[in-house]
């Protein structure tokens, strides 16, 4: 097991656990554990012991999104910023081993995107998916413009994007956005059932099938984060970027300018 103070990773029976353990901040992803993700994603790459992931949140959060810390949150952010939530994306959707995301509450903005590429995301039936970026004067991001109208089509897309509307775990896996909903006190059972069978499946099957259906579906994900994030950092200079942030930490409704 290697763990940090908000990331604990633990391998065993072919299964590598990812644990965010940022509980107090509702897991929302600091550059430490932002990196430590993609390292254990890539690393797992080359390891024969490996054949899942288990990537999965603590508390009462899968994973609230970005870090928005600070008087003025809008300054931590940057192209570094954007470049670290793709590749948290591309590290995932290129690992030939498939990922399941563990959705045990609300995931938010980065933190739901990750959800949407991973291979099976499985969610306790009290969770909930939100894009919020709006919000905060901003688009979605982490390939979300793209896998979320793959799964669930335009007008869905639209409908939680603009007007960032919490999508409950049910309703989620109605309009095939995820694809396992369970009561929350059968949650753990069932992730680790679907761990086990991947585990014991075929490798290079499960390898093929999963570059086949990606290659479908997610075949314009480079494009979706090169739009996204020359978008999004435009919007980080924004006037209503940075009031959009300030409100958000200062817990009050925005005065956007369109500035």
């Amino acid at each position: 097991m290697t763990t940090t103070t908000q990331l604990e990773t633990t391998k065993g029976d072919g299964v590598l656990r990812i644990t965010f353990r940022r509980e107090e901040a509702f897991n929302a992803l600091s550059e430490e554990m932002a990196t430590g993700l993609v390292q254990a994603l890539h690393a797992a790459v080359s390891d024969d012991e490996v054949r899942v992931v288990v990537i999965a949140g603590s508390g009462f959060a899968f994973s609230a999104g970005a870090d928005l810390t600070g008087d003025n949150p809008v300054e931590n952010f940057d192209e570094r910023a954007m470049e670290g939530a793709a590749a948290i994306i591309r590290a995932v959707v290129q690992l030939d081993k498939p990922v399941i995301a563990a959705v045990n509450g609300v995931a938010a903005g980065v933190g739901a995107s990750v959800c949407f590429v991973a291979d099976l995301a499985v969610c306790k039936e009290s969770a909930a998916f939100i894009l919020a970026f709006s919000q905060i004067g901003l688009m979605p991001d982490g390939g979300s413009s793209l896998s979320v109208a793959a799964s669930v089509g335009r007008a869905k897309a639209m409908r939680m994007a603009l007007l960032a509307e919490p999508l409950p775990a049910r309703e989620a896996y109605d309009a095939g956005l995820v694809s396992h909903v369970v009561a929350d006190d059968e949650f753990d059972a069932l992730v680790d059932k679907l761990a086990r069978r991947l585990a014991s499946g075929p490798p290079v099957a499960l390898a093929a099938t999963k570059r086949a259906i990606n290659a479908a579906t997610l075949g314009g994900l480079e494009d979706a984060l090169d739009r996204e994030g020359r978008g999004q950092v435009m919007l980080f200079g924004t006037e209503d970027a940075g009031e959009g942030m300030r409100a958000f930490v200062q817990k009050r409704r925005p005065a956007f300018t369109g500035r």
